[in-house]
Order: C-alpha cells, then sequence, then structure tokens
C-alpha cells in the first residue's frame, strides 16, 4: 500500500514485510499528535508568521580567498559551525555556517588546478562531512558518509580539477543521520569550476543564484523537522536566494546576463519562468551544452543546477517567479508553490552597450558508448505502525540503506546503463556521486521520450510513475553513493553504495 493510502486509512493498518525501514518515534515527532485516530495534524508548519523585508539589492556570495602563492593551485579553509543571521526584523536566528556565512563562501577555480581545502568542523556534538556535489574527486575526498570529520577535528581533502571539468558544482555535509539537519540550518556553498577559455562572452557577466528556503518560528529560531517533513521532505515558508527574500537587480535595456542557478533546499522543486525575458539554457550539472537552447520555463528538482543567459529587451521589471508543479505530496499543508517572485530585475530606459552574440556552438559532449551492463534500481516507499510508533521506510530495490552493505559492483572505465524506476507516490530526484552521466530517455504511462538536448548530469528527477534511463561511467574506483537527494528521504534509507573496482 502507498502512503496516499497509508494516510486515507486513518495511520491504522499497513503491514510492512522483514525489510528495512527507519524507526521514528512518536515523541520525537515535533508537531505530531496521533492520538489514535485519522485525520490530526501531520506536523504542517503554520505559513506566514514571519515576514520578511523584500526587494534588497541581490548580494554576491563573498569569495572565498586561495591562499595558494603558485599557479595552478586553491588553497584554503572552510570552518563550518554556529552563527547568528537576521532575516527578519528584530529577529536573531541561529544557523550553521561556513565561515560564517549562509549560503557559504563562493569558490571559484580553473579546470587543471590542484585543490587543497582544509575542513574545520566546529559543529558542538555532531560529525559532518564536506561533499563535492557532482565533482569528478577521488572517492576517498568525496566527504562520503563513511568519512565523517568529528566535532572539534580538521580534515584536508585534496583533489585535481581535470581538463573538461568546468562547470557549476557545490558543496554541502553529507554525515549519515544528519544531513537534512545540517543543510536546512544553513550548510550549503558553490564551488564554480572555470574553464580555461570560456565561449559565453565576459560581457554577460556571471551571476551565481541559490535558492534556499527557511521556516522561521515566531522567536527567530528553526523548527525542528515534523512528520510531513519526514514524508515529504522540508519545505519552507520562504524561498531565499543568496539568503535573500525576492532581492533585486538592475541592468539596462538590451542586457544579456548569465546566470548560474542551484536549487540547494532539501526537497523544494522549482519550475521557473522569468516574465518580461527570454531566456536561453547553455549549460547544466556538469558544465555548458553543445549549443544554446531556448527555454519558456525551467524545472530545477532538489539539487539539480542550470546555467542560462537572460536577454533583457524592453525596459521595466522583469520576474524571475514560480509556477505550479505537483510533485507528489502525502497528508495536508500541500505549499503554494506558484506565484513567487524570486527575484526582480529592474530594467532601465538606458540602453546597454553591444555585446557579443551567444556562439552557436559551446562545446563537444561525446556520447557515452554501449554499456556493457544494465541496472535496474526500483524507488518505493513504505509506512507502518507498530507497538512503539511509526516506521516509514524508503526503498531502492526493497531495501533500506545500509552503511556496511555494498549494493553494486561496478567496474571503472565501463560503460553502464541504469534503469531509475519511480514506483513511489511522488518524484525523486536522483543523485549519483563521483561522475556525470547522460540521460537518454524518459518513460511514462507507455509513452517514450528522448531529453531536448544532450547533457552531462550528476542529478535527474524521476516523475512518480516514470522511468528513466541513463548512461554513465564510473573512472574512479573506490566506494561511490547514489540516492534521492530529498535529503529527509536519503536519510530514511533511500541511499545505496555502489563499490568501482579497478
Amino acid at each position: 500500500m502507498h502512503r496516499r493510502g497509508f494516510l486515507a486509512a486513518g495511520l491504522a493498518t499497513v503491514l510492512v514485510g522483514g525489510r528495512a525501514v527507519a524507526q521514528m518515534q512518536m515523541d520525537d515527532m515535533p508537531g505530531m499528535d496521533m492520538g489514535g485516530h485519522a485525520g490530526h495534524d501531520m506536523g504542517a508548519a503554520p505559513q506566514g508568521t514571519v515576514v520578511l523585508p523584500e526587494g534588497e539589492v541581490l548580494r554576491e556570495l563573498p569569495l572565498l580567498a586561495n591562499e595558494a602563492t603558485g599557479p595552478g593551485r586553491f588553497k584554503a579553509t572552510l570552518t563550518a559551525g554556529s552563527a547568528t543571521a537576521r532575516f527578519a526584523e528584530g529577529l536573531d536566528t541561529p544557523i550553521l555556517a561556513y565561515n560564517g556565512t549562509s549560503p557559504g563562501p563562493l569558490i571559484e577555480a580553473v579546470e587543471g588546478d590542484r585543490v587543497e581545502i582544509t575542513f574545520a568542523n566546529r559543529i558542538d556534538n555532531e560529525a559532518s562531512t564536506i561533499h563535492w556535489h557532482g565533482m569528478p574527486v577521488p572517492a576517498d575526498q568525496d566527504g562520503n558518509p563513511m568519512d565523517p570529520v568529528a566535532a572539534g577535528t580538521d580534515r584536508t581533502y585534496s583533489f585535481d580539477l581535470p581538463e573538461g571539468s568546468a562547470g557549476s558544482y557545490w558543496y554541502h555535509p553529507h554525515p549519515h543521520g544528519k544531513t537534512a539537519e545540517q543543510v536546512y540550518r544553513g550548510l550549503a556553498g558553490v564551488f564554480v569550476v572555470k574553464p580555461k577559455a570560456d565561449p559565453i562572452p565576459a560581457a554577460y557577466g556571471d551571476t551565481v543564484l541559490v535558492f534556499t528556503d527557511l521556516r522561521l518560528a515566531a522567536d527567530g529560531t528553526l523548527p525542528d523537522n515534523t512528520m510531513t517533513d519526514l514524508m515529504n521532505g522540508r519545505v519552507g515558508d520562504h524561498v531565499l536566494v543568496n539568503g535573500q527574500k525576492n532581492p533585486t537587480l538592475t541592468v539596462p535595456f538590451g542586457a544579456k546576463r548569465r546566470f548560474r542557478l542551484y536549487n540547494a533546499t532539501n526537497a523544494r522543486f522549482l519550475r521557473l519562468s522569468f516574465d518580461g525575458a527570454a531566456m536561453t539554457i547553455i549549460g547544466t550539472d556538469g558544465g555548458l551544452l553543445e549549443a544554446p537552447v531556448a527555454a519558456g520555463d525551467i524545472l530545477l528538482s532538489p539539487a539539480e543546477r542550470l546555467e542560462l543567459v537572460v536577454s533583457f529587451d524592453k525596459p521595466g521589471a522583469a520576474s524571475l517567479a514560480t509556477l505550479d508543479y505537483d510533485r507528489g505530496w502525502m497528508g495536508p499543508g500541500r505549499p503554494a508553490d506558484a506565484g513567487l517572485t524570486l527575484l526582480t530585475v529592474n530594467v532601465s530606459q538606458t540602453e546597454a552597450d553591444p555585446v557579443p552574440p551567444l556562439p552557436d556552438r559551446l562545446r563537444p559532449i561525446a556520447q557515452l558508448g554501449a554499456p556493457a551492463v544494465s541496472r535496474r534500481f526500483v524507488f518505493t516507499e513504505t509506512m507502518a505502525m507498530n507497538a512503539s510508533g511509526m516506521e516509514m521506510g524508503f526503498l531502492i530495490n526493497g531495501a533500506a540503506f545500509d552503511m556496511k552493505r555494498i549494493d553494486v559492483v561496478a567496474k571503472a572505465g565501463q560503460v553502464e546503463l541504469w534503469e531509475i524506476v519511480n514506483e513511489a507516490d511522488m518524484d525523486h530526484p536522483f543523485h549519483v556521486h563521483g561522475t556525470q552521466f547522460q540521460v537518454i530517455e524518459h518513460e511514462r504511462g507507455g509513452n517514450i521520450s528522448k531529453p531536448a538536448y544532450r547533457a552531462w548530469k550528476d542529478t535527474v528527477n524521476v516523475a512518480r510513475g516514470e522511468t528513466v534511463r541513463l548512461l554513465l561511467r564510473q573512472d574512479r574506483p573506490g566506494p561511490r553513493m547514489y540516492h534521492c537527494h530529498i535529503l529527509e528521504h536519503e536519510q530514511l534509507g533511500m541511499m545505496g553504495v555502489v563499490d568501482v573496482q579497478a
């Protein structure tokens, strides 16, 4: 029985067999009042209890200083620890931050660089890691949950950025059992790898937009996750851009701007359009496309990134706003996601200086060859009541994550076909560590469709009832994670380990 059926039956008689599931005690569920009856509050947070200021000038993320003295090297320190933010007037909010800021500092390096970043974990009584999301790093430098950094200790991550690795990456914690909480409390940052020769005209700029969402209690604190959050993933009351609500940007009439969009939320799906401006997709998770692609709207599931060029061809206000998207929702409290203005661009009457046109070709993307191995991964969800509380399971191939278990053994350098089948009640964004893959087709309701363009991806949304097929190749040996990037689902079992052997 799916979770919709479970809720309709009054949280009563769903049975789960001997499969591993995550156990949660009722007294650990803020806002959860079972009472032995159906229809009670499932812990949905009240909406709009705190008003955030809007209209401030879009802030640039602080740049992480490079301490290396020689060329071709990037060296720095990232410290994770407690900090205070002021999102609303008169309210101080305790958060977690990298180097005192959330989102964390922007890291910029160039393909070919040697990177050495020391992570200082100063989070009280909590282990953490830094996962370099999407980046081609060795397995023992990837910040996997098997390599925790204890509170009060340091760990230096060292890796090379190979030629052709330019792209829009990011970094965030990945300690098992604490990832979701550490991210929604503020730990996420951007890592941009620049190419040695960039085909996008420099006159377009390079503006990073990091989307996070925020839930504030009336006293300014960040409430704990509720039962609804555990089922659906945490969705806040406010969507922020670079830590601000609906900031503003001013550009001249006729300007073209390059934007890097990051969905760094735990679980919010963002279907976006730019009212009054034309969007062109130029890149995805793993860097530039082969050629620009015009788009009327875009979908960013949690952890996905897109690079856009936006043309502001008429004076006035152009708004980046959300459109409705039904990702599936269990229980009450589905957020009203449509109609949120995330960024307002004020296009002045002053005409921009002429800029070069966007090139017709951006870079070649080699197609991965015929697969030597095919694998199938099936997403399902389970819930049940027992004497001590509720068991929830978010499973891949019927099993919940076990850090000591190897789920897949792969061979380095070998192309594989992965078939991701979503039999669950909601969309699940699927992420693979250690490599970028190519999506080759989607199937839903018996209809097969091809992607609109070839791209390098490390995260892809798999809609409920959909099968996504992708080609991938792991080139670096060692254990790698694959998981749903709704972080609460990852934490409750929807994750596995692939051991890549040389």
